[in-house]
């Protein structure tokens, strides 16, 4: 290999290495060096997510339960849904819930560029506001799956990038019991919980099984004494 072409291919290797690198975080344990990235917040409390929507069935469902439970959520929404389901978007902010940018298409970010990663928040964001009436502050990449692009994206953009300390994973529409075992299993004082209001990106219906799991989660937090909060209330007082 001569030198011009070794040289061309250790510069190549390094930009996809900075491309890739913030992905790693994706993985649980290797993100727990950021606490602010992985949503630690307050204590006495844990933050209360939900990714994919708005969905025409799935969110009025979760909406339905939250306010049986009397729960405030952060909504991460996806630009195109919002542009499929205007009316659903309005809804949740009508009941009170924070509104984040969960991308435009739920597309990984690995396999964009850093131009089209831009792209596809900027539009995000910019029919979210005009749709919702809202001024999201927060960003969350399909999958959990920063780039650099991404990071540099949202700082541009001016929204703060967050991920979640536990999940249930509700997209594979187990059984609610099976869901709330993950959630516990992950979750402590000061978490954020990642769930889905939408089966846009997973199993049909799973959303149901997200309903069914928030009282049964009711009833864990109660016997922790832990409050359920939004973002805007779980980490920007942390």
């Amino acid at each position: 290999m001569s030198a011009p072409t070794m040289t061309t291919a250790v510069a190549g290797a390094a930009a996809g290495l900075w491309h890739a690198a913030p992905a790693l975080t994706s993985i649980g344990p290797l993100r727990r060096p950021f606490p602010r990235l992985s949503g630690q917040g307050r204590p006495s409390g844990i933050g209360l997510t939900f990714d994919d929507g708005p969905d025409p069935l799935g969110t009025p469902a979760v909406l339905a339960e939250l306010d049986r439970l009397g729960w405030t959520a952060t909504f991460f929404m996806l630009g195109s849904q919002v542009r499929a389901h205007p009316d659903v978007a309005r809804s949740v902010v009508a009941a009170g819930h924070e509104i984040a940018v969960h991308g435009d298409l739920h597309r990984v970010h690995l396999l964009r560029t850093a131009a089209q990663v831009r792209a596809d928040l900027a539009r995000a964001l910019g029919d979210i506001r005009a749709l919702t009436g809202t001024d999201p502050r927060w960003f969350r990449p399909p999958y959990g799956v920063f780039t650099s692009g991404s990071l540099t994206a949202a700082r541009t953009l001016g929204l703060t990038p967050v991920l979640w300390t536990a999940w249930g994973r509700d997209w594979q529409k187990a059984n609610p019991g099976w869901v709330l075992d993950n959630v516990m299993s992950g979750l402590a004082d000061g978490g954020t919980l990642l769930l889905h209001d939408s089966d846009c990106t997973s199993t049909p219906r799973s959303w149901r099984t997200t309903a069914r799991t928030l009282p049964l989660l009711a009833e864990r937090l109660d016997e922790q004494g832990l409050q359920v909060r939004p973002l805007r209330d779980h980490l920007t007082a942390a």
